[in-house]
């Protein structure tokens, strides 16, 4: 059987691990919420997804959080009209992103306090720690 202060560090590890990833992937979807296509007919930038999957550790006897996969979300184009933009159609539309900004904000905010909640428990298993250590010197 594994420390349980170990595993619990091990745990808030991985699980910042894939909250920074989760960030990543929605910085990246915000940074191209308006990247069209170069000419007409060109699709534009399609929103990334992130899955993740639980695995058990055997070395801590814990489950981890890691990331599954990166995928991309299927849902429409949405379109504009602006004729004079390079990647206009014939009549004059162009295809935006699949990106709803409001929605990766919300991503943003509660990728943010996931990882701070994450760190938190890091810090107060150090913590626990170090006070299991003052006690075994005294």
């Amino acid at each position: 059987m594994s420390d349980p202060l170990s595993a619990t560090l091990e745990i808030a590890a991985s699980g910042l691990k894939a909250q920074s990833d989760r960030m990543r992937i929605v910085s990246e979807n915000l940074a191209n919420a308006r990247s069209t296509g170069e000419t007409s007919g060109d699709d534009p930038y399609r929103r990334k997804t992130i899955t993740f999957e639980s695995e058990f550790n055997r070395a801590s006897q814990a489950n981890l959080v890691s990331v599954k996969g990166i995928g991309t979300d299927k849902a429409p184009f949405t379109v504009e009209y602006d004729p004079g933009h390079p990647a206009a159609d014939i009549d004059g539309y162009v295809k935006m992103p699949n990106v709803n900004t409001l929605m990766e904000l919300a991503d943003m905010r509660e990728t943010n306090r996931s990882y701070e909640a994450n760190l938190k428990v890091m810090t107060q298993a150090r913590e626990m720690v170090m006070r299991h250590i003052d006690l075994l010197r005294t």
